[in-house]
């Protein structure tokens, strides 16, 4: 049985979700896929947790809980470029928070994997969106694997999808809503009459917006995703600054009402064609009328004609289903190579 050794880099929400499912479905891995997936490595940012047999996932996941990952036997004092460039391993799953203002560390920790030979799987939106075309390059010149479906609507397969069951098809356009905790917020105060300020305020105490939600808020994490998705199924060469983006903050209980008497909603909507995020009046009988955290993202395509993709775009289980499903897309091309 092949031996797949994982290094984690960010051990964050995301980080900590994909290693609880990694750890639930790890006898699945052996009998389905016919390899032992291990994680050698975990880098946090002032230090790693080193087990060239692999880790103890529970005993990390349990350290961690308590605050105590850095007490932990397998902790070393070793930054996570040195770690992945010195610890043997095959694939580096690149899970840390995004700045899309610079893409660091994330640009770093993807170069550096993959000039070192190993395949990469992220999370990570701001590297993707902002170097996709050279990292995408750097890839194929190494002759290695980059994915990236986590990067846009959590457990939603739209990249891959497009990768392995549409790419006969022309995708003409690409349009819906992509962040959950905006949908999320606008749902509320469609539902229940409140202000965007008590829906949001709800919203961070149940755990779906960020202690700082601006990025979600004023359509920066909705515009990010549009890139990646225009890059990569589309075929353009955009960047953020491409996007043309507003935000939710201005939606007032009374545009919410006066919509719905017409028989709208008001949702957070991002166009590849326009290279628009904006707030959008959606019938209320649309595909994109979605409830709650729900993500809707509608492709139009020349043969398929138009396709409809619903689920849940946020939370770390389902955004570890995206990143195990990279893992395993890179593990079955490691067993033909």
């Amino acid at each position: 049985m092949k031996t797949v050794k994982l290094i984690v880099v960010g051990f964050g929400t995301i980080g900590k979700g994909t290693l609880e499912v990694l750890r639930a479905k790890h006898r699945d891995l052996m009998e389905k896929q016919g390899c032992d997936v291990r994680v050698v490595a975990i880098c946090e940012i002032d230090g790693t947790l080193v087990n060239g047999k692999g880790v103890n996932i529970d005993s990390v996941l349990k350290a961690a809980a308590a605050g105590k990952l850095r007490d932990h036997p397998d902790w070393k004092n070793m930054k996570s470029l040195q770690a992945i460039e010195e610890i043997e391993a095959d694939i580096v799953l690149e899970l840390t928070p995004g700045d899309i203002k610079t893409g660091e560390p994330g640009i770093s920790h993807i170069k550096k994997a993959l000039e070192c030979g190993k395949h990469v799987v992220t999370s990570n939106k701001s590297p993707i969106a902002l170097k996709f075309q050279e990292l995408t390059a750097l890839a194929e010149k190494k002759g290695l694997k980059l994915r990236y479906e986590a990067t846009v609507g959590g457990a939603i397969p739209i990249i891959n999808l497009y990768r392995d069951s549409l790419e006969i098809n022309k995708v003409g356009s690409i349009y819906g809503i992509l962040n959950g905790t905006s949908n999320y917020i606008l749902t509320k105060m469609s539902e229940e009459d409140v202000s965007l300020e008590t829906a949001l305020k709800e919203a961070q105490e149940l755990g779906i917006a960020e202690r700082d939600p601006s990025y979600d808020i004023n359509g920066t994490d909705t515009a990010v995703k549009l890139v990646i998705l225009a890059n990569s199924i589309m075929g353009k060469k955009i960047s953020y600054k491409d996007i043309s983006v507003k935000g939710i903050q201005d939606i007032t209980p009374d545009a919410i009402e006066l919509a719905g008497k017409h028989g709208f909603v008001i949702k957070l909507v991002g166009d590849v064609n326009g290279l628009e995020v904006s707030p959008r009046l959606v019938p209320l009988h649309h595909p994109l009328n979605v409830s709650g955290t729900l993500n809707a993202v509608m492709l139009d395509t020349d043969i398929a004609g138009t396709l409809t993709l619903i689920g849940h775009g946020a939370g770390k289980i389902q955004t570890a289903s995206s990143v195990l499903a990279d893992v395993i897309d890179i593990m079955k091309d490691m067993q033909d190579s």
